[in-house]
């Protein structure tokens, strides 16, 4: 594979709140490192998703202006309880809404979408958001085969995820506009990209959203290390394998034009609340969410109420069990152990925290408490 380590510098190239190399963020208050947002633009019973996507907005402008360092979106299809199908449309509205906090995707599917389409999105995105925006990119559908397969016109779905260091060193190249001469896209151009910097008369901002890889599993953790890119873990998920991922990411980097030291963050699901019943309270709907999203049974974020008095199997509740063992919540006392604890242990150098609940207000909540839990600034 060719060499893709290429410039990655962001409109904070030189410095400034988002970062030296709009990469790495600064903790805010007591944080040990900077804490940012994962939203997966939940919908919940009795709820509508022009709903849902507001309080996206507002779960954006809170986080804002309480010193968060980013909000990511995650792409998910045929999934009624989630409405982030689209995560370059969501993140261009909330562009328009916010002024500092970084912007990106956690993550776009890169085998479900041609290269060049990814180039030609976040570099609208760019245009708009000037050294805001984040290119997240992981190598799972985002959803079930059969979806998958509908994404993408095709059901060799396994050649995708084989193809995904080829996928991704020609989005870096249309990202770059740098294609070697002779090579069949050298006259084809991302726009807005940087080809307009070198057109007659063109006046065009060098700088392209930085490219992070995410995983779930050791093989995007070894990828983003030999490249020398920042990696985001998917510990909500999958936390058994997040300490051997960071130590495999660090053991594989190779320092970069992007970074000269490895930069990881891992996602968490963490959720605060006035007191720990009401927590417990809120996170058993997510919990019975991901049942039947096994099971094969998915749907809307159910309420509170049918949660609690859902009658759980003993292979149900095995699964609940382990699941919230994962999930931080309680207090804000609480929340905020929990989450030190798991950067003393991860050495995670960001936190980057989703809050699945049935409600709007009980997210919003959430980061509020935790917030004021580490003294960030307050709301302006």
């Amino acid at each position: 594979m060719d060499d893709i380590r290429g410039d990655q510098t962001s409109g904070e190239a030189n410095g400034g709140a988002a970062g030296l190399d709009g990469i790495r963020g600064a903790a805010a208050g007591t944080a040990a490192v900077p804490l940012s947002v994962l939203d997966l633009v939940t919908v919940g019973q009795g709820r509508t998703a022009t709903q849902a996507l507001r309080t996206s907005v507002d779960l954006a402008e809170l986080t804002e202006s309480r010193g968060y360092h980013r909000f990511w979106v995650a792409e998910h299809h045929s999934m009624p309880g989630v409405a982030s199908s689209s995560p370059a449309v969501i993140l261009a509205h909330i562009a328009a809404r916010t002024e500092r906090i970084r912007l990106g995707s956690g993550g776009v599917m890169l085998p479900n979408h041609a290269p060049l389409v990814i180039a030609e999105q976040f570099g609208t995105l760019e245009a708009m958001a000037p050294g805001r925006i984040d290119l997240g990119l992981g190598r799972a559908p985002g959803t079930d085969g059969a979806t998958a397969a509908a994404l993408r016109r095709s059901d060799r779905l396994n050649e995708g995820a084989d193809d995904f260091p080829q996928q991704l060193m020609e989005l870096i190249r249309f990202l770059d506009d740098d294609f070697p001469d002779g090579h069949p896209y050298s006259r084809i151009h991302a726009v807005p990209g940087p080809v307009q910097a070198t057109s007659h008369g063109g006046v065009q901002s060098a700088h392209r959203p930085p490219v992070w890889l995410l995983g779930s599993s050791g093989f995007s953790a070894r990828l983003a290390g030999t490249l020398g890119l920042p990696f985001a873990f998917a510990h909500h998920f999958s936390a058994q394998n997040t300490v051997p991922a960071l130590d495999l990411y660090r053991e594989s980097f190779r320092p970069s034009t992007v970074l000269d030291a490895p930069y990881a963050l891992i996602g968490v699901s963490a959720l605060a609340a006035d007191d720990e019943r009401e927590a417990r309270r809120q996170v058993l709907t997510g919990a019975l969410s991901m049942v039947r999203l096994r099971t094969g049974r998915p749907g809307l974020i159910p309420s509170p109420e049918e949660a609690a008095a859902y009658d759980f199997s003993p292979m149900e509740r095995e699964f609940v069990d382990g699941w919230l063992a994962n999930v931080v919540h309680g207090t804000a006392e609480a929340v905020r152990g929990g989450l030190d604890d798991l950067v003393k242990r991860t050495g995670a150098d960001e936190l980057m925290i989703t809050a699945n609940a049935h409600g709007g207000d009980a997210r919003l909540r959430s980061y509020e408490l935790i917030a004021d839990a580490y003294g960030l600034p307050a709301a302006s």
